[in-house]
C-alpha cells in the first residue's frame, strides 16, 4: 500500500471511529432514560423531541466529517454546525420539555387543611397513648416544627410529653417542609419533622455549615391520586415514570381511550411531596410542569382538589400526596388513590412492604441531637412514642422493613 493509500484509509477509519462516537453520544442518553425501551408509549411531540435533537446531532456530526469542506460547501457547512450546536444546547430543554413560558401547573402556594384539631392540649383528633407517656418534659422546651403532613403526629408527641403548664404555641409550630428546613438550619427549630431531603435543601444545609442529622421514626405511603370518575385504577411504575417524564400525556395510551391528555400536577420545589416524587423517578428527569388548557382548572390551589376538576366532561388530572394527608388531612370525597403495581396503599401494605412507594420519615436535628431534644427523640422511639405514630395514621418505624424506601432513595 502506497503512502497516500494509507493516510487516505487512515482517515477513513478515523471518520467513521468518530461517527461512531457521535452516534454513541447521541444514542447513550436515550438509552439511559427510557426513551428506547419506552418508545411505544411516547404518545406526544414534546417527549419525542429528544428523539429528534440525538437525530440531529448524530446526523448533523456524521455529515460534518464525511462532507467536503470547500468554498462551495461553506454555508452548507455552517448550517450544519450550527443544527449540530444547537442541537447539543437545547437537548436539556428536549428532555424536561421546557420550552413554554406560560404559567405553570405546579402551584406556588397551597390551600392548606385546618390543624386546629390535631393542635396539642386543644385538638379533639390528636392522638393520645393507652398508658400515661413516660417522659414528662417541664422546662427547656424543644421547638417543635414539620411538614404539614406530619403535623398530626408530632403534635401528638408534645402533647403527650410537655407539661401543659408550661407549654405555649410557639413550642409547636407548622412553616412545611421547605421553611422548617430553613428552620433547623438557621436555630429557629430544634427539631422537625419532615420526609428526607431534596437535594438543594442539602446543599443549603451543607453551605450554611448545619450537619443534620436524621433519625427515622415512622413510614408513609406515597400515593398517585385521579377523580373518582377516572376509569384508572392502576398505574404501574414504569407508567408513573413515563408520564412525568413527559414520554406518556395521553390517557389513551394508559388504557382510558376517552381521557384525553393526562394534566400531571406538580408540587413547588422543595415541598415534601415534590421530593416525594423525585424520589420515586430518581435520576430520571422530571417533565417541567405543563400549562393548564384553562385558567379555571386552578380550582382552590390545592392539589389534592385538582385532582378531580372537570376538563371537556371528564376528570384528567393526576396527582400525589403522602396517604395520611389525602385520606385524613385533606380528603377529597370526589378523588381517589390508585393503586401502583396491582397494590393498593392500605396500612396493611404499607405496613408489610408490599406497596412499593413506602418512605421514613424523620425527627432531624442540627448535629447529634442533645438534651431534651435527645430526650423526646428517644421516647418517639419507645413502644408509646411509636404507639402515637400508629395511632395518628402512620406506620411505626419497625414496620416494613424490607422494601420500605422509594426507588433510588438512599437512607440518610
Amino acid at each position: 500500500m502506497t503512502e497516500g493509500k494509507f493516510i487516505k484509509a487512515l482517515l477513513i477509519g478515523l471518520r467513521a471511529a468518530l461517527t461512531l462516537c457521535a452516534v454513541a453520544l447521541a444514542a447513550y442518553p436515550l438509552y439511559s432514560f427510557e426513551y428506547f425501551s419506552q418508545i411505544g408509549e411516547i404518545d406526544n411531540i414534546l417527549g419525542a423531541m429528544p428523539i429528534a435533537f440525538s437525530i440531529v446531532f448524530a446526523g448533523s456530526a456524521a455529515a460534518l466529517l464525511w462532507m467536503r469542506h470547500t468554498k462551495r460547501f461553506a454555508a452548507v457547512s455552517v448550517a450544519i454546525a450550527c443544527a449540530l450546536l444547537l442541537s447539543a444546547a437545547l437537548y436539556p430543554n428536549a428532555v424536561r420539555g421546557d420550552w413554554l413560558l406560560s404559567p405553570s401547573s405546579a402551584a406556588e402556594t397551597e390551600a392548606e387543611p385546618d390543624l386546629t384539631p390535631y393542635a396539642p392540649f386543644t385538638g379533639e383528633k390528636t392522638a393520645v397513648t393507652e398508658d400515661a407517656p413516660t417522659l414528662c418534659l417541664t422546662g427547656d422546651l424543644p421547638v417543635l416544627d414539620g411538614a404539614t403532613a406530619l403535623y398530626p403526629v408530632y403534635a401528638a408527641f408534645a402533647q403527650a410529653v410537655y407539661d401543659e403548664d408550661v407549654y405555649t404555641p410557639d413550642s409547636v409550630l407548622c412553616s412545611k417542609t421547605s421553611a422548617a428546613y430553613k428552620a433547623i438550619i438557621d436555630g429557629r427549630a430544634d427539631i422537625i419533622f419532615t420526609a428526607g431531603p431534596s437535594a438543594k435543601q442539602m446543599e443549603a444545609a451543607e453551605a450554611a455549615g448545619a450537619n443534620l442529622h436524621f433519625t427515622p421514626i415512622g413510614k408513609e405511603a406515597f400515593v398517585f391520586v385521579v377523580g373518582r370518575e377516572n376509569p384508572t385504577e392502576n398505574l404501574d411504575y414504569q407508567q408513573i415514570r413515563n408520564i412525568y417524564s413527559g414520554k406518556t400525556a395521553k390517557w389513551s395510551t394508559l388504557g382510558w381511550k376517552e381521557g384525553g391528555d393526562v394534566i400531571a400536577f406538580q408540587r413547588p420545589e422543595g415541598s415534601g411531596s415534590q421530593t416525594g416524587l423525585q424520589n420515586v423517578m430518581g435520576d430520571m428527569p422530571i417533565m417541567a410542569p405543563r400549562p393548564l388548557p384553562d385558567k379555571s382548572l386552578i380550582g382552590t390551589n390545592s392539589l389534592m382538589q385538582q385532582v378531580s376538576v372537570r376538563w371537556k366532561g371528564v376528570q384528567p388530572a393526576l396527582g400525589y400526596s403522602y396517604r395520611f394527608f389525602a385520606v385524613s388531612m385533606y380528603a377529597n370525597p370526589d378523588a381517589k388513590l390508585l393503586k401502583v403495581n396491582g397494590v393498593a396503599p392500605t396500612p396493611e401494605n404499607i405496613r408489610s412492604g408490599s406497596y412499593p412507594f413506602v418512605s421514613e420519615f424523620y425527627a432531624v436535628t442540627n448535629g447529634e441531637p442533645k438534651g431534651n431534644a435527645k430526650r423526646l427523640i428517644e421516647w418517639i422511639l419507645s413502644p408509646q412514642g411509636q404507639e402515637l405514630v400508629e395511632k395518628t395514621g402512620y406506620a411505626s418505624a419497625a414496620s416494613a422493613e424490607s422494601g420500605s424506601l422509594l426507588p433510588h432513595q438512599a437512607k440518610n
